[in-house]
Parts: structure tokens; sequence; C-alpha cells
């Protein structure tokens, strides 16, 4: 429930300064790539085979569609829209929540990969964190009243844990070795991840310029991800 800590902690500060929001946005895209390039990439191929580079050019694709709907918030792209009468984004709720759900299906107990499954839902969790702040802020300062941004905050916490507990369930049913299909669900995330990391970590300021803090951070999200 990390994802709900990280957005209810916009109501804590109500900071309109998003610098901080872009360096943890930053380190959290490093540590993202370096753990797919490490670790994932090389363990889904080992056990995918050749095909599973299908699955991830799928899953970068994927990412582009589902940004269509959600503006981009994962990596950062905060658009508020305010209006006298505000209405629940739902395109955007609905291209985050896939994203959030997709992410969560290799999470399953079905999938023994125990030694990068750490690594994946550390990356995970360090991404949902400001994604989560990143939401909020929009939501509230979209004009809709605390309650319903908290209930659709929640919801989007609930769709990772969602999508785990859907893979459970697919393999406590026994209508077929899911544990088989894990590399091309891995490699399709793995794919999102790519484009999620990249994207964050090429985006420069207006100057088109990186600045010596988001530098220092991005390095210390590739160390953290090569250590830990």
């Amino acid at each position: 429930m990390t994802s709900l800590g990280g957005g209810l902690f916009y109501f804590l500060t109500k900071s309109t300064n998003h610098n901080y929001l872009k360096l943890s946005l930053a380190f959290s895209g490093a540590y993202l790539f370096s753990v797919s390039i490490v670790h994932l990439i090389p363990a889904t191929y080992q056990s995918g085979g050749i095909t599973v580079g299908y699955y991830i050019l799928g899953g970068f694709f994927l990412q582009l569609i589902l940004e269509y709907f959600s503006e981009g918030i994962e990596h950062g792209h905060i658009h508020i829209h305010q209006s006298k009468n505000p209405t629940i984004p739902i395109s955007l709720m609905l291209g985050l929540c896939i994203h959030s759900f997709m992410e969560g299906m290799p999470l399953s107990s079905h999938f023994d990969h125990q030694h990068h499954h750490e690594s994946f839902f550390r990356g995970i969790v360090l991404h949902h964190i400001p994604v989560a702040f990143a939401l909020t802020s929009m939501l509230a300062g979209s004009g809709l009243k605390n309650r319903t941004v908290v209930v659709l905050l929640l919801i989007f916490s609930l769709m990772t844990p969602s999508g785990a507990w859907f893979s459970s369930i697919l393999g406590d049913l026994d209508l077929f070795n899911i544990q088989n299909y894990y590399p091309n669900i891995m490699g399709i995330v793995v794919g999102i991840f790519l484009h999620i990391s990249t994207t964050i970590l090429f985006e420069t300021g207006s100057d088109h310029k990186y600045n010596r803090n988001k530098i220092l951070v991005i390095i210390l999200g590739a160390t953290a991800a090569l250590l830990l």
C-alpha cells in the first residue's frame, strides 16, 4: 500500500513545487532501467528463450498506447484540468490502472523466480510512490473533492495487488500451467518498464539540458539497482 501512502503524502505537504517529484521519478526511472537491464531481461530470456524479445517490444508499445489515455502521468506529466464541474478522469484512471494491474501479474506466488522478484518488487514500489503523488496532485488540483481523490487513489493502489491475485487465481484453477507463461508476462512488463524509465531519463528541462541534481539522482538510482 505504498502507493496509497505516496498519494496521501500530498495532503500533508500541499506542495506545488514539482522539483522533488521529478527527482524522485528520476531515481525510480534509473532504478527501473538498471534492474531491467541487469536482472530482469537476462533472467526472462533465460527462462523464455529468444521469443521473449517480441513480448518486450509489445510491452514497450503497449505502454505507448496506455499513455494516450493516462496522459503520461507515469513519468510525471501533470495536466490539471480545472472546471466549474470537475469530473472523474475515467480515461486517465483506466490507462493507469491497466498499467499497474499488469505490473502486479508477475508477482504471483505461482511464479518461482525469487531471485529477481525482490528487485522487481522494489522497482514497482519506488516507481509507484511518486506516481501516486503526481496522481493525487493532479486530481486535487482539478477541483475534485478530497473524498473522491482518496477513493481514486485507493483504486490505483489496489491494482498491482489485484494483478498478483488474478495470476494466483488462474494458477489455482489449474486451467493451464500459468507458470509457463511467466516469461511472456514478464517480457511485457519489462517492455513497459523500459518505456517509462527511458522516457524519464531522456526528458530534459525547458533548456534541453540535464541539471546537476538530476544527474546525481540518476547515478544513485542506478547504483542502488546494482547493489540491492
